[in-house]
């Protein structure tokens, strides 16, 4: 399975208009197929970040759904729909993923997912996208299989992310070398003590993965996203 990974600058006086044509016109364009669905619907929350910036995840079954997917925007019933929407943003910036072989994600059955608009609470995702040193791509992903991971699944009273995928950047992305960590925020209350302080010294401590990691990558943004009430998947 392939996943479409589309982040969106949107013209800020068109911002209603763009999610409208996501949520009725995307999605269920997406939903006449059975080897298409888009999955997430997320803004940037606000001060996290540049204005008025949108992430959408479109799960694709394989090489040929892309290809399908990309000749109905190219030159079939979704050319008309996609230039209406760049009418509603600046530029988009897209990249297809793969899940890697630990990913808590892995398969999606497309058919169970929501393509009615249903509303849902919004839940917070932080997506951290990590670009390892030269040469260190294979070090990256064992170290985050054997360390990072493990560290989210030990439960404590200062947990704060659940690792839901983790997803490497396919040939021919605009950097060979990323992947994204996927991860739930389960509890946002706790996120103004991530703000307002320095880590503690013990998180930075030889050991941890924010100490042992810098062998293999100092390189890394995090984003906070919030997905739209009618999101596929919340």
């Amino acid at each position: 399975m392939l996943f479409l990974h589309e982040t969106h600058t949107v013209a800020g006086a068109h911002e209603d208009a763009f999610e409208a044509a996501f949520r009725d016109g995307w999605m269920p364009a997406l939903a006449s197929t059975d080897n298409t669905r888009l999955l997430w619907f997320l803004r940037l929350a606000f001060g996290t970040g540049r204005a008025y910036q949108v992430v959408t995840i479109t799960a694709l079954r394989d090489g040929a759904a892309y290809e399908q997917l990309a000749r109905r925007v190219q030159t079939g019933d979704l050319r008309e729909w996609a230039a209406g929407v760049d009418r509603a943003r600046h530029e988009v910036r897209g990249k297809l993923l793969f899940p890697l072989d630990w990913s808590p994600l892995q398969d999606v059955d497309l058919t169970t997912v929501p393509v009615d608009g249903r509303t849902h609470e919004p839940t917070l995702y932080m997506q951290d996208n990590a670009w390892p040193h030269e040469a260190k791509l294979d070090d990256y992903l064992e170290a985050a299989r054997t360390h990072y991971a493990p560290s989210l699944e030990v439960r404590s009273d200062r947990s704060l992310l659940t690792l839901t995928a983790c997803f490497q950047a396919a040939l021919g992305a605009p950097r060979r070398r990323e992947v994204v960590l996927w991860q739930r925020v389960d509890y946002p209350e706790r996120l103004p003590a991530l703000f307002t302080r320095d880590l503690p010294r013990d998180v930075r401590a030889p050991g941890t993965w924010m100490h042992d990691a810098l062998d293999v990558r100092d390189d890394w943004e995090s984003n906070l996203l919030r997905s739209a009430a009618w999101s596929p998947l919340s």
